[in-house]
Formats: C-alpha cells, sequence, structure tokens
C-alpha cells in the first residue's frame, strides 16, 4: 500500500491500494469476540459497492454488508415531502432508523439483527433483507453520508471504528452513474440531466466531509466495455 503524504495538518492519509492490501487492513479490525464496523464512503460512483462486495467475498463468514442506503424514505413519503426530484440528498434517509442499527450492530443480541436493503429495480427500499449474526465480528457498511455532519449525520461516525473515503475523478464517477442509470431504462437525456445535477449536488456534498475519514483511498479501476444502455456493473453502483 503506497501511503501519500497528507495535504495538510489534520488531513487523512492517502493512499493508493491494491485489493489485497485493502482486504488485509479489514481483516486486522477484526477482533475474535468482538464487533467491529468498518464505513465505506465516498461520493456516489465512486465504487462502494464494489469495494465492499469485493472485501465479504474476501472474508467470508467473518463479515456482513449492511447499506446505509436501505434507509431511504420510501417514494410515497418522498411524495408527502415534496423530495422526489432530490432522492439520495441527505434529507431523504431515516437517518435515525440507520443510527439506531449501527448501535446494535455494536453490541450484538444473541439472535441475529435484521438490516433492510435497496432495490435499484423497485427504486425502494426492503426491509429485514439481510440477516447479520451475533458471532460476525466485522460489520462493513457503506453509504455516501457517513462522515457528514448535518441532517444528524453526525451521529453515524461514532458508531464506526474506522471509516474509508474512496477518492475517484469526477469524470470517472458520471459515465458509472448515467451506464447505471441507463441500466435501469433511463433514457440517456434524462440519465445525463440526474447525474449532472442530482448526483452532481450530492457528490459535492460528499466531498466536503472527506478530511474527516481515517483513511482516503485511491483505487484504479477499469471501466467495462460494452452498451452502456444494457451493461449493469458493481462499480456503477454508488
Amino acid at each position: 500500500m503506497h501511503e501519500q503524504a497528507p495535504p495538510g495538518v489534520g488531513s487523512p492519509p492517502v493512499v493508493r491500494a491494491t485489493l489485497e492490501q485493502l482486504v488485509d487492513r479489514a481483516a486486522a479490525l477484526v477482533r475474535p469476540g468482538a464487533r467491529r464496523i468498518l464505513g465505506i464512503t465516498g461520493a456516489p460512483g465512486a465504487g462502494k459497492s464494489t469495494l465492499c462486495a469485493a472485501l465479504l467475498d474476501a472474508l467470508g463468514e467473518r463479515a456482513a454488508l449492511v447499506g446505509m442506503d436501505g434507509f431511504h424514505y420510501a417514494n410515497a413519503e418522498l411524495a408527502r415531502l415534496g423530495r422526489v426530484d432530490r432522492k439520495g440528498a441527505p434529507d431523504t434517509f431515516d437517518v435515525d432508523g440507520y443510527v439506531a442499527l449501527l448501535r446494535r450492530l455494536r453490541t450484538p443480541p444473541p439472535v441475529a439483527v435484521y438490516a433492510p436493503v435497496f432495490d435499484r429495480a423497485l427504486e425502494e427500499p426492503i426491509g429485514s433483507a439481510v440477516p447479520v449474526a451475533p458471532d460476525t465480528p466485522l460489520v462493513l457498511t457503506e453509504g455516501n453520508y457517513l462522515l457528514l455532519d448535518e441532517h444528524g449525520w453526525s451521529a453515524v461516525r461514532p458508531c464506526l471504528d474506522e471509516v474509508w473515503y474512496l477518492d475517484v475523478p469526477p469524470g470517472v464517477r458520471e459515465r458509472r452513474l448515467v451506464r447505471r442509470r441507463r441500466s435501469y431504462g433511463h433514457e440517456p437525456e434524462a440519465a445525463e440531466a440526474w447525474v449532472r445535477t442530482v448526483d452532481g449536488r450530492n457528490g459535492r456534498t460528499v466531498e466536503t466531509s472527506r478530511s474527516r475519514a481515517d483513511l482516503v483511498v485511491h483505487r484504479d479501476v477499469p471501466e467495462p466495455p460494452g452498451d452502456p444502455s444494457t451493461r449493469r456493473t458493481h462499480d456503477d453502483d454508488r
């Protein structure tokens, strides 16, 4: 893992790391008989779900994955609040519910704790979809706003043992996000407009929290070939 000098006093270390190196760092958090929580954050399209899937595959039964996106408000509630056109913004999530789950996970009961997921095909959260066994020593959680201070998100960071920020150039992230929206049937112009406005605004908000991470990670992930209107990849996701 190649570590660069931080850009300023109090800034997190910046590394260019292979997957194997990140797996090793995550594995080092595992403590038999204890529960640790590792947060993975970054702007939309940074590849958070890709990295979490790879870590989960490598760590096996030592880890479980709980996503922040399972706490999206339902579409009906977004409509009631007048926030449908800002879905994914910091104030469109049940932050208190997410924090309550993280606190339960930190001190696991003798039975499984169930977490929700977000179904991108339905564009809705689904409750009680992911069981986290009481003897699972490491929980991975990923999402845009793990380090944000506003809208109640400041309660998340104390629940996490370590947080990594994935740093990816905006142009790469935007291509991934457009490809993802087109893969779910959105027309090219509509997909590009959403990414430019909604995802772009949210990404700039996430970037303000970068300095609060324990580690900033640069990863070189090759862009997938093929027709962006039909191809779906983990990299397109969050």
